[in-house]
């Protein structure tokens, strides 16, 4: 069965976003490929203002390469090439994009529509970029409600922006964890080459020793 994985980048504090829905606090990370990440998936579901704040940058609310679920009792419903804007109720319309052939269902935000989910079971994973940045206020990775209990299954911590990334499965779902695999490889040339020279000075010293 496809997970539905929470993925999200969320300020030291615990917001996804600032006071008026802003992110431009969010630094970025060239080590960060973009393209593996969004192979991973094949649908994203959202609410509606993490859809508004998409088109806010002008564009259709579209995702490349994936198939856009929005969860809105305001907006009308609509139906276009991969976009589809729902009033359905989100628990069983994402419990049945589980159960579909494919890659996994991304959770793109925001808060609300992933406390609703999580409170259904259907949450598999919580996956999180901490961004090194403390905002004071804003809206919060969750709003209050019931528990949940996480086991870290992967990190990685990125040093040119000081990012960390935690990949947490829900331990009562019991599904498989979720690999960080999107991060690109440093080059070992540099280090390879101060490797040599550490190895030449201890060669050095030793030699120093026998005299």
């Amino acid at each position: 069965m496809k997970r539905l994985r929470y993925q999200v980048a969320v300020s030291l504090d615990g917001f996804i976003a600032g006071p008026d829905g802003e992110y431009d606090w969010i630094v970025s990370d060239s080590s960060i490929d973009f393209g593996a990440l969004f192979k991973e998936f094949d649908t994203a579901v959202m609410g509606r203002k993490t859809y508004e704040v998409l088109t806010a940058q002008g564009g259709s609310g579209t995702l490349t390469g994936l198939d856009v679920v929005v969860f809105s009792r305001s907006l009308p419903p609509k139906i276009a090439k991969g976009i589809r804007i729902t009033r359905d109720d989100a628990s069983g319309v994402v419990a049945a994009l589980k159960k579909q052939p494919g890659r996994d269902v991304w959770l793109f935000g925001g808060g609300a529509l992933f406390r609703s989910l999580l409170d259904a079971g259907l949450v598999d994973t919580v996956e999180v970029a901490l961004i090194p940045v403390l905002l004071g206020s804003g809206i919060p990775l969750l709003p209050p409600g019931a528990p949940a209990t996480l086991e870290l299954f992967d990190r990685k911590v990125l040093p040119a922006s000081g990012i960390v990334m935690l990949s947490y499965r829900v331990k009562a779902r019991h599904a498989r964890g979720a690999r960080i695999r999107y991060i690109k490889a440093r080059s070992t040339t540099g280090t390879s080459h101060s490797a040599s020279k550490r190895a030449g000075k201890k060669r050095s010293a030793r030699g120093t020793k026998s005299v």
